[in-house]
């Protein structure tokens, strides 16, 4: 079985299981980028919050799946994310680590040490849980 990388909220179920390299995409100008390179669907797309409303022109283009470090399924992005029906789970944290995102007491480097243990890595989503969606390795 392959290792689970990162776990957080599943913000709806659904069989599609997508599988790419993680993306971390911290501005506007990084969404830019990836849409312009033509290989937005081969990443799963990292962002930091829920809000992060600067993610919609991708998901409308076609983007395979999502992961936040924060923000819940009712948030902006979870919003989006059901409505095109894109896979993807929020508030993730390293199955490796202790940290844990807490609204308004959580530092900068929980978010470092999810972007640098994920940006590059080849992964599936499983967003077949209820609750729980899983980003799991994909050698």
């Amino acid at each position: 079985m392959a290792d689970v990388l990162a776990e957080g909220y599943n913000v709806f179920d659904t069989s599609k299981s997508p599988s790419g390299t993680v993306k971390y995409l911290s501005s506007p100008a990084d969404v830019i980028s990836l849409i312009q390179s033509g290989k937005l669907q081969e990443h799963i797309l990292l962002v930091r919050g829920g809000t992060t409303t600067f993610l919609a022109p991708a998901l409308s283009m076609g983007a395979i799946g999502v992961i936040t470090m924060s923000g819940a399924p009712e948030s902006h992005l979870g919003i989006l994310s059901r409505e095109f029906q894109t896979p993807c789970v929020m508030t993730a944290h390293l199955t490796s680590s202790d940290s844990r995102y807490v609204v308004g007491a959580t530092d900068e480097a929980h978010f470092v040490e999810i972007a640098q243990g994920l940006d590059g890595k080849r992964v599936r989503l499983d967003c077949t849980d209820d609750e729980v969606g899983r980003i799991v390795a994909d050698d």
